[in-house]
């Protein structure tokens, strides 16, 4: 992909995989807490966590979620009942990709996880 604005720094990471935790709106906020001081990342605000409660189709029940940073946000996609997850993690801030990836590869016990910056 063409880089279109050299001079704005953004750090993208993609992370999905599947995962054996529970999860409900307690530990997506814990999740959020957790990895932006592992990552040295500024919230400014109360991460917004959403549930669709049974609208749309059963597959895709589970959360949407998000948190804003100083330097841009974290958006997380869990589908609950194939146990599967989708984190980006957009900052206009450097940081360690390796140490994210583990860091949710740990926190949601993944069994199958893959990666992808951008």
């Amino acid at each position: 992909m063409e880089d279109l604005a050299p001079d704005i720094l953004r750090q993208r990471l993609l992370i999905e995989g599947y995962f054996t935790i529970d999860v409900d709106e307690a530990v997506i906020t814990r999740y959020f807490d957790e990895i932006t001081s592992s990552l040295s990342l500024r919230v400014y605000g109360a991460p917004t966590i959403f549930a669709p409660g049974g609208e749309g189709r059963e597959e895709n029940q589970g959360y949407d979620a998000f948190v804003p940073l100083i330097d841009s946000g974290i958006s997380l996609y869990v589908w609950s009942k194939p146990r599967f997850l989708s984190v980006i993690i957009f900052t206009c801030k450097s940081f360690d990709a390796d140490a994210a990836w583990q860091f949710t590869q740990d926190f949601f016990q993944m069994t199958k996880v893959a990666e992808q910056s951008f």
